[in-house]
């Protein structure tokens, strides 16, 4: 209990974090933060990471002074790219033997069919939508991996997903992270973002529970 409330307290006040980050660590705030979204990208065990709201905190931090915007949106837009890789690879090597071991119940190589049959005709606006979904951006690299994504179209809209996600958090950060009404409400406006991340998924997610309520 006491580490998801230190959780819950770094993600509504990144801002005080990253300021007491980069008043300790200095130019090292970069790879911190590489690192960071990373890991959030790269990995599925760490989806529980911040990511849209570190990088309109990192953006109010550059607004500062105290870091550059641009180097860090490059970075972090490295950052992000790599991930999504490693986590396609991560899921293109493991993905298939879980398909292959038939005494797996719930993992059918039918599925994985379906799924690359999806992931060819619609990966593309997932993988770029997904960037703006918190825990679901983990995962669809990684579910794009298992269904064995066709790699030059993935890395296509890859990089385009996280130009896009990147610098629009980090340059709204940027511009409008440190005006004072943002400022006194900080924490409120990081909470803001979070809910506006999830809320497209909830919105599909009761889309469908209805489609299929009218279907049976």
């Amino acid at each position: 209990m006491e580490y998801l409330t230190h959780l819950i307290d770094v993600i509504l006040h990144v801002d005080k974090y990253l300021n007491a980050i980069a008043a300790d660590y200095g130019l090292w705030t970069y790879f911190i933060l590489f690192m960071i979204i990373f890991c959030e990208t790269g990995f599925v065990v760490t989806p529980f990471l911040p990511g849209d709201s570190l990088l309109f905190a990192a953006g109010a931090l550059c607004a500062g002074g105290v870091l550059d915007p641009h180097l860090m949106t490059g970075l972090l837009i490295a950052a992000a790219f790599i991930g999504d890789n490693v986590n396609y690879w991560i899921g293109r090597r493991v993905g298939p033997a879980i398909f292959e071991r038939d005494h797996i119940r719930f993992f059918k190589k039918e599925h994985l069919l379906k799924a690359h049959v999806f992931y060819e005709k619609y990966g593309g606006k997932t993988i770029i939508l997904a960037r703006f979904v918190p825990i679901i951006r983990t995962f669809a690299p990684f579910v794009a991996g298992i269904a064995r994504m066709t790699y030059p179209k993935f890395q296509a809209y890859n990089i385009a997903g996280a130009v896009i996600w990147v610098a629009l958090f980090i340059y709204s950060g940027y511009f409008f992270g440190n005006l004072p009404f943002i400022k006194r409400n900080f924490s409120v406006v990081i909470l803001a973002i979070i809910i506006i991340s999830i809320l497209p998924g909830v919105i599909e997610y009761i889309r469908h529970k209805r489609a299929a309520a009218v279907a049976e």
